[in-house]
């Protein structure tokens, strides 16, 4: 579908989180002639946002079918969800309306792929087709390649390498999607605490000797949701933490404010590279 027909639709919905990502959604779909409806979760979302939407709806996290009722009302038939909602708010004092409640009590497991797949389903049923978080994104998803100015080291090579087969197993069982490794062997594992948490976590328990971070996607990522992502903040925090090295997946990782990030990077002294998925995975099989 071409862009005028897209923009002629007017059924465009964004879904907010916290962070940037609804930000550089909403640029992107805005570059393509899109104006998208905006539904913000309260307790993630910038107030920000308010400000960047012509349409804009702020609901709370427990609120599904307000949230339904909202996309609705604004004619939207597309939905793209954008920007992080922390898992432990799940386990917060938020009080779920009856159908998140109905929804949450149906599941086996609360982990994130079954969450948000969840109510992808109930999006589908009323209509809304939820997008690739990715489509207006894609300046954003580096290729596989050194992505600064210096390459991993040896030792951090062995150290990524590695790192990307632990955490392949780890984002499998949907557990998180990032390890912090020092000399080939495992110091930290993303849980629910994020990226950055995982880092710092790591560094306190080296006492600020050198590590190397590893981002992977899921073996089946959804590219409509729970994408990984790396912003400006992961790499100042790799720098107070002695992360000299991130190792990522090509085409499946957005990096926020590219450039910048990568200048960042370079002044850090932090190597960075982005790896084929696909080709890593058939490699460690072999």
């Amino acid at each position: 579908m071409s862009a005028t027909a897209e923009n002629i639709s007017g059924d465009w919905g964004l879904i907010a989180g916290n962070g940037d990502f609804p930000f550089l959604v909403l640029e992107g779909a805005r570059s393509r002639g899109i104006e998208m409806a905006v539904i913000a979760i309260r307790e993630e979302a910038s107030p920000a946002l308010e400000r960047a939407a012509k349409r804009f709806h702020w609901i709370s996290l427990g609120e599904l079918s307000r949230g339904i009722d909202l996309l609705h009302q604004e004619g939207v038939k597309r939905a793209v969800m954008a920007g992080q909602v922390k898992h432990n708010k799940i386990f917060s004092s938020i009080r779920p309306d009856w159908r998140l409640a109905k929804l949450l009590f149906s599941l086996p497991a609360k982990n994130t792929d079954s969450l948000i797949g969840a109510v992808a389903r109930v999006l589908q049923d009323e209509g809304i087709e939820l997008v690739d978080s990715t489509k207006f994104l894609g300046p954003l998803l580096p290729a596989a390649g050194i992505l600064t100015r210096r390459a991993p080291d040896d030792g951090e090579a062995a150290d990524i390498e590695y790192g990307r087969k632990i955490a392949r197993q780890i984002a499998g069982l949907d557990l998180g999607q990032t390890v912090v490794v020092r000399d080939r062997a495992c110091v930290a594992i993303e849980a629910m605490e994020g990226t950055d948490e995982t880092i710092e976590r790591a560094a306190r328990i080296t006492g600020g000797q050198r590590l190397v971070v590893v981002k992977v996607s899921k073996p089946a990522q959804d590219m409509r949701f729970d994408v990984p992502v790396v912003g400006m903040k992961t790499i100042e925090v790799m720098r107070r933490s002695n992360a000299t090295a991130l190792g990522i997946d090509a085409g499946r990782t957005l990096l926020f404010d590219r450039d910048s990030l990568i200048r960042a990077a370079d002044d850090a002294g932090i190597a960075i590279q982005a790896f084929a998925p696909e080709a890593a995975a058939a490699k460690e099989k072999s």
